[in-house]
């Protein structure tokens, strides 16, 4: 799984200079009452400061891989009691709750739309058998009914944009034997400053759900919402 510790410092710019519509995104999250939640993938906890501060009462988990982006998200999170993060690889990692909700939008897991094709999911771990160990460990931290969204994406491509900050960011896609190869880039006119490389692999639609069926979750149809999740439930 890829650790994020080198795109750290630059995570918040980038992903606020429209990269994510994260209050189009808590507006998924939410659309259905939930008394604690987890995301997987947390990141620097953007998402969750927004839950937070839409719904106090809802008790939040995060958990994440890079401890450089914990570190920003403890900061940033530090005045809502609500909220605990911890450090865990979704592959072997154990929490003392069960959930009523857990997401993860860029995560861990997330789907790519693109028109009228099927979903394709799009999984941080490389090798198939961290996903099955990934779901199974989800499986024992979802309540019976529970439900667990995976983001919706558009199609991933090459491209270069002008952040906030006056930086360039810019993006690369290579295909592989199991996905894709996707490198991140920032630079400023007379260096790069951040350079990072993550294997992905991906799955089609049925390979998805049979996947996840394994662990008990499974997909509901008339639940997307709007539009920022796919839905699937405990069973």
């Amino acid at each position: 799984m890829g650790d994020y510790t080198s795109m750290s410092t630059y995570y918040d710019v980038i992903m606020t200079s429209g990269y994510y519509d994260y209050k189009k995104i808590v507006d998924g999250v939410l659309n259905q009452p939930s008394a604690n939640i987890l995301e997987i993938g947390c990141g620097t906890g953007l998402i969750l400061e927004e839950i937070a501060k839409r719904n106090p009462a809802i008790s939040l988990t995060g958990m994440d891989l890079t401890q450089a982006m914990l570190n920003i998200a403890q900061k940033r999170l530090e005045s809502f009691s609500q909220v605990n993060l911890s450090l865990q690889n979704i592959t072997d990692f154990s929490l003392q709750n069960q959930f009523e909700c857990v997401f993860s939008y860029g995560g861990v897991w997330y789907f790519v739309i693109d028109g009228d094709q099927e979903p394709l999911l799009v999984s941080h771990l490389a090798k198939g058998e961290d996903n099955e160990s990934g779901f199974d460990r989800l499986a024992a931290h979802v309540c019976r009914e529970g439900r667990l969204l995976l983001g919706i994406q558009g199609p991933h491509f090459d491209y270069e944009k002008t952040i906030s900050n006056g930086l360039i960011y810019s993006q690369r896609i290579e295909p592989n034997e199991v996905g894709f190869t996707k490198h991140y880039y920032l630079h400023s006119p007379s260096e790069t400053l951040m350079a990072q490389t993550i294997h992905y692999r991906t799955y089609n639609f049925s390979q998805a759900k049979q996947l996840m069926s394994r662990y008990g979750f499974h997909f509901q149809p008339n639940s997307v919402g709007n539009g920022t999740f796919l839905e699937f439930k405990k069973m």
